[in-house]
């Protein structure tokens, strides 16, 4: 793994490459934005095997549910190439592990499952190179569709902006998060390219700080006025009629619409619907896991109690203390008001309008 900055580059240089989505494959490696780092430091990191990759999904260096497929995919290919074997059952063996070694990182983004699925369908070919080639293909076909449905998705999403609007977001939905243009940041950015006057509060999203670190940042490069306000501020500025709508991201949406996504998530639905706020969601359609009825099916990552009882590294709670830490919660569809998709805006009932989006 090589570090670089992105210091020697100019803003617009970085912008153009965070609009990509902060990854890029090189001719036989993955570049990626160090998410963990930011904003402190802008670097880097070109990954030239399958187990940095699934390193960085880990420890979150790569995050976001369309982001995770699209790092998987082109992991998967590093992976294979890395196979040295010239017997084709032996590589479809190992090729097969190195598959569920990514399945088995993180278990909440279904992108992660869709991506590991169709690698998996393209291990086809005559000879070990022929599927060598074909996987680098696949990925870099899940790379572009990712960057083709969330530019859709936040031009449609766009439409429900009106000028002048006060939106709300939570934890990370930007190009970071999703190797493309964005899904609920994404649509904020669209409203602003169609000349609305759009402002933002930022939550910081504990216990990461992905709103905070990520977020703001990515709001900033951008010109969009943001306020950063902490996690439990939200109910405040919604009850004094300070936002006009809350928009959020998805990491899995059940067929019935129940939606998963960063933990709080579900406290800020249950206070735009009290507040009479619009609640939005934007995810492309690879965030749609129509095999699960509903959100009570939806696994639930458990992260590190460390990420709660510290802040990068500094002990901010009492030493031995007890904390959970479930990195996600499940949004039920009687509080979202639309679904935003690349291929149209979803409303109730979503066990119909959902089928019909793949």
């Amino acid at each position: 793994m090589l570090f670089q900055s992105f210091l020697c580059l100019s803003p617009l240089d970085i912008l153009a490459f965070i609009m990509t989505g902060a990854i890029e494959w090189l001719d036989g490696k993955l570049r990626i934005l160090d998410q963990s780092r930011l904003p402190r430091d802008e670097f880097f990191a070109d990954l030239d095997n399958c187990h940095d990759v699934i390193l960085a999904i880990k420890e979150m260096r790569i995050r976001g549910a369309p982001a995770i497929g699209v790092a998987a995919a082109y992991g998967i290919a590093l992976g294979a190439s890395g196979i040295e074997t010239k017997n084709k059952d032996e590589f479809l063996a190992r090729l097969s592990q190195v598959i569920q070694n990514f399945a088995n990182s993180r278990p909440t983004a279904v992108n992660l499952f869709q991506a590991t699925k169709r690698m998996q369908r393209a291990a086809r070919g005559d000879s070990i190179t022929e599927i060598k080639k074909s996987l680098i293909d696949e990925a870099k076909r899940i790379h572009e569709e990712e960057i083709a449905a969330t530019e859709l998705l936040s031009r449609i999403g766009a439409d429900l902006i009106e000028d002048g609007c006060r939106l709300l977001t939570h934890c990370n939905a930007g190009p970071l998060a999703t190797a493309g243009y964005g899904t609920a940041l994404g649509v904020i950015i669209a409203a602003k390219e169609q000349n609305k006057r759009v402002t933002v509060f930022a939550t910081e999203t504990r216990p990461l700080l992905q709103g905070a670190r990520l977020t703001a940042w990515e709001l900033m490069q951008e010109g969009i006025p943001v306020t950063l306000i902490t996690d439990s501020m939200a109910g405040y500025f919604m009850q004094r009629k300070k936002v006009d709508c809350v928009i959020v991201g998805a990491d899995r949406i059940a067929a019935n619409g129940d939606t998963a996504n960063k933990i709080g998530t579900y406290t800020l639905a249950v206070l735009a619907k009290e507040n009479e706020i619009p609640f939005y969601v934007a995810a492309p359609t690879s965030t749609i896991d129509l095999s699960l009825s509903s959100g009570d099916e939806i696994p639930i990552e458990e992260r590190s109690p460390e990420e709660v009882t510290h802040i990068q590294g500094v002990p901010v709670a009492p030493q031995g203390v007890k904390a959970a830490n479930p990195a996600f919660d499940v949004t039920p569809h009687s509080y979202i008001t639309a679904i935003i998709t690349e291929k149209g805006i979803i409303r109730e009932p979503y066990t119909e309008g959902l089928n019909t989006q793949e």
